[in-house]
């Protein structure tokens, strides 16, 4: 039977158990996200981190969940007061919304009913993904503006031109995916990479998805929500206590959701690793749950290991990267795999494929050597000073008649 097929003779309370499991998965993840982030960026700057709550800190992260709530809930005066409680409800619940068609496992046996960790199977499931983190921008948005203040509202700004930026590229992104699956049912996207996962068929789209899902997480080196000069921390500045800590629950289960999604698409989903794929059934298939989520801590740990290296980028550089890079990248990109795809189906020989593909890449390799070439002499001719530095004029001092004049007097005037 088809994942369709097994979702679709699910009874109702069978939906109810597997919503409720990947809820509790979410929120544990987040507070293992947590203690993991801290412990890893402390072990990377030679600290010991959270290791006094519960064992190895464990619990350190349910300890600042329960500080948050019982801390005084504040809402601005000049607040708009409904806006500015629902802001951060629809923030948290479009990240769980995400995980409705993630496949968490293969056929499993689940109270003594066969089925698939996923709670439905759309033709359009991806798309269902990318439409539900475009209502999470409102959240952003709404936060920013309903706070009625001027720092969170240009953070708030800020956050969501960076997330419709590099939503634009991650959805260019999944088009070769769609391509070459033939689908956009995420289960249909598992199941045709059995031979070969996707990151390494279409690794420039695998690469360019990995960049846009740190833009837009909003994490670091793309964290330009917070800004030091203005001493804030962005679109939730003024917020406190329990919604405070709903923007936080946001952003980690974002970061898990984009994950999952990535290992949906390009790292083969629930599927083991290249021979071992005998370990599947183990555990009567739940342990397709285990690599699914070792695959998940992977892309997490990517966004922890960025945070502890990379520095923050300017705005300016960040968005010229994303519009003038990504984007223009993705679109070639697409039109090189559609090529192939149609080459591959009407029965091409191997050699017309291999040589459109050389000449693809011969191309773009002779276009960057030219650009570097081009920016290698425009500052070789700034360092031999051939470019003239540009000249202002300078309006005279009144009662001078020339700049002469008033450095001769200047020159008396000190002996």
């Amino acid at each position: 039977m088809t994942t369709a097929q097994l979702i679709g003779t699910d009874p109702g309370w069978i939906s109810l158990v597997k919503g409720l499991l990947i809820f509790v998965v979410c929120v544990l993840a987040t507070l293992m996200s947590v203690w993991g982030e801290r412990r890893i960026v402390a072990r990377m700057q030679q600290r010991l981190g959270p290791n006094r709550v519960g064992p190895f800190g464990l619990v350190q992260a349910l300890a600042d969940g329960i500080k948050l709530a019982l801390k005084e809930d504040l809402i601005p005066k000049a607040a708009d007061r409904i806006v500015f409680v629902l802001a951060p409800i629809i923030s948290a619940t479009t990240c769980f919304m995400s995980f409705a068609v993630i496949p968490l496992s293969g056929e499993v046996t689940l109270f003594g009913h066969k089925t698939v960790m996923q709670l439905t199977d759309i033709p359009v499931g991806v798309l269902y993904v990318l439409a539900i983190a475009s209502v999470g921008v409102y959240g952003i948005v709404l936060a920013g503006w309903s706070s009625g203040s001027t720092y969170p509202l240009l953070g708030g700004l800020r956050s969501s031109a960076q997330v419709i930026s590099y939503e634009v590229a991650m959805g260019l992104s999944l088009v070769a995916v769609f391509i070459y699956a033939g689908s956009m049912s995420t289960a249909d996207i598992v199941a045709a990479q059995n031979q070969w996962w996707f990151c390494v068929t279409l690794f420039p789209s695998f690469v360019i998805y990995a960049i846009s899902m740190v833009g837009e997480t909003n994490r670091a080196p793309f964290d330009l929500a917070e800004a030091e000069g203005e001493l804030v921390g962005g679109f939730h500045t003024e917020y406190s206590s329990l919604k405070f800590a709903l923007f936080f629950l946001a952003e980690y289960v974002n970061i898990v959701a984009v994950s999952a999604l990535a290992t949906t698409l390009f790292l083969g989903g629930y599927h083991a690793l290249p021979g071992l794929g005998f370990t599947e059934s183990w555990l009567g298939g739940w342990f397709t749950v285990i690599w699914f989520l070792v695959k998940v801590i992977f892309f997490f740990f990517i966004f922890v290991w960025l945070r502890g290296t990379l520095p923050r980028l300017r705005y300016d550089q960040f968005m010229k990267f994303g519009w003038k890079v990504l984007i223009p990248f993705s679109l070639v990109w697409i039109m090189v795999v559609a090529t192939l795809r149609v080459l591959s189906q009407q029965g091409a020989p191997r050699a017309v494929v291999i040589g459109f593909t050389t000449g693809v890449v011969l191309l773009v390799l002779a276009g960057s050597s030219l650009v570097e070439s081009a920016k290698k002499r425009r500052i070789r001719e700034d360092a031999l000073g051939e470019v003239p530095a540009p000249s202002f004029p300078v309006p005279a001092i009144p009662g001078k008649s020339t700049i002469k004049e008033v450095i001769r007097e200047t020159e008396q005037l000190n002996g």
